[in-house]
Formats: C-alpha cells, structure tokens, sequence
C-alpha cells in the first residue's frame, strides 16, 4: 500500500468503492436481500468465520441474508453494518481493486443497549463490470482470531 496522497482517479474510485460499502450495508440491514446480493458479482462469494460455510452466487447470497434477516426478527434486535476505515490496497489496472475495511456489526435489542457484537477486518476483491463496482470475493476475518484462519 502506497501512504501517499491517491491521484484524483484513485480518490474517485474510493468514493464509489465507499458509496458500494455503505449502500451494502444499508441493504443488508434493511432486509433488502435480492440488492444486497447484487452488489455481488453473480458468481461473488462471501466468507465469514460467523457462518459455516462460504456463500457463492447470486441465489446463495440472496438466502444468505434472507436469513439475516429472519434471525434479526426471530431474536427481536436491530443489527447495523458499520464499515469503516476504508482502504485501497491494490489495483491491477483493469478494472480490479483489492479492498480493505474494517466493519463492526451493531446490535440493538428492543427496549435493549446497543453494543458490538463483532469487529472485523475484510478483504474484498472488487471489479468493474462496466455498470458499476461489485464484490467479487470477500473475506472476513474476526479480530482475535489468527490472521492465518477464518475464525
């Protein structure tokens, strides 16, 4: 990574990249599955020590947070995605960037104290597909957990 100042293109990128950020989170959140999941590319994948196994494709993505959603509404709390710190790490000059954030997920039981319930470090492979960026490939890591594992 480059700590210098980014050129006005690479500060152009980061706006959308943040704005793809914030309106996944916005999406997940607000039960919005099928718009979460295509912020994915159709074949995006998603990999989370909180899950068991990887999400691939648009249909699994989209059942994956169906599912967040139910479980937010059968246990009665809000959760919100807060990304933050967002970072671009790599970008190999046709279209596709390596992205690094940090995203903590917020929870707030009816009538309850919000508080963390995780905080994460993801790495996201991010492409262009002439529409606008999408997620090709994402994974989370929790922090305390070694950088070498998933969980």
């Amino acid at each position: 990574m480059n700590p210098s100042a980014p050129a006005l293109a690479a500060s152009a990128r980061l706006a959308e990249i943040h704005h793809l950020y914030h309106l996944q989170s916005h999406l997940i959140d607000g039960g919005r599955a099928a718009e979460w999941a295509a912020t994915f590319t159709a074949d995006g994948s998603f990999t989370s020590p909180t899950y068991p196994a990887p999400v691939t494709g648009t249909a699994a993505l989209t059942e994956f947070a169906e599912q967040f959603a139910a479980g937010c509404a059968a246990e009665d709390v809000v959760r919100r995605h807060v990304v933050s710190n967002v970072a671009l790490t790599g970008d190999d000059g046709a279209g596709t960037l390596r992205v690094e954030a940090y995203l903590q997920i917020v929870a707030t039981p009816r009538g309850g104290t919000p508080h963390t319930e995780r905080f994460t470090t993801l790495t996201d492979r991010v492409v262009h597909d002439g529409d606008g960026w999408r997620v090709a490939a994402r994974v989370v890591r929790r922090d305390g957990t070694p950088a070498n594992t998933r969980g």
